[in-house]
């Protein structure tokens, strides 16, 4: 199978996912070394700048600890085009792993070339522009008269779409809105909302 060719840099938690996305992604893979990347200044201005001239995907695992380093990622990379790919919370453990970790869930190590690789196609990647997702675009004003924000019951339902989509629980409301927009338009929207009820 052809390898996905990118100009952005991506940006993994550890060796174990840069090596799990070599083999079918032609890319720049830097990878955190976890927490590590608060104290290494070199590598936080090579992300920086690389995302700057050429944009960022951020792959991290869908914990706690995964959200974190996207966080302080998006930050380093403030003003570059950034893209989030999120892999599904997946109880289990990988399989050089004597134990899971800490909230039991797979890494982006534990997924198979296949899945990993169809979360690049469904981000639109690679592209030069954003994927071609015709229509209009999902707004937080949509999300507030559907009862996703805004509401007594909206982090439950938010939870429930999540989930449908096999998404990590911890989006934010705004990254649940971000995702949405990449994969479809106000019509998709509708109709996969029309289908959970």
């Amino acid at each position: 199978m052809e390898k996905i060719h990118l100009s952005q840099v991506v940006v993994v938690e550890g060796k174990y996912d840069r090596l799990r996305l070599k083999p079918f992604l032609d890319a720049l893979i830097i990878q955190t070394d976890g927490f590590r990347i608060y104290k290494d200044p070199q590598k936080i201005r090579l992300i920086r700048e690389t995302a700057l001239r050429h944009g960022v995907v951020v792959l991290t695992d869908s914990d706690r600890a995964g959200f974190q380093l996207r966080g302080f990622i998006k930050n380093i990379a403030a003003g570059a085009e950034i893209t989030h790919l999120y892999i599904p919370q997946v109880l289990g453990k990988e399989k050089r792993k004597a134990a899971p970790g800490k909230e039991n869930l797979l890494g982006v190590e534990g997924f198979s070339e296949a899945a990993l690789r169809e979360l690049f196609e469904q981000a639109g990647l690679p592209s030069s522009s954003p994927p071609a997702v015709r229509g209009r675009r999902i707004t937080k004003q949509d999300f507030f008269a559907d009862g996703l924000s805004g509401g007594p019951d909206a982090a439950e339902k938010r939870a429930r779409l999540i989930r449908k989509l096999g998404l990590p629980h911890y989006l934010t409301t705004n990254a649940l809105l971000e995702l949405l927009n990449t994969r479809m338009d106000y019509e998709g929207y509708r109709k996969m909302l029309e289908e959970e009820e």
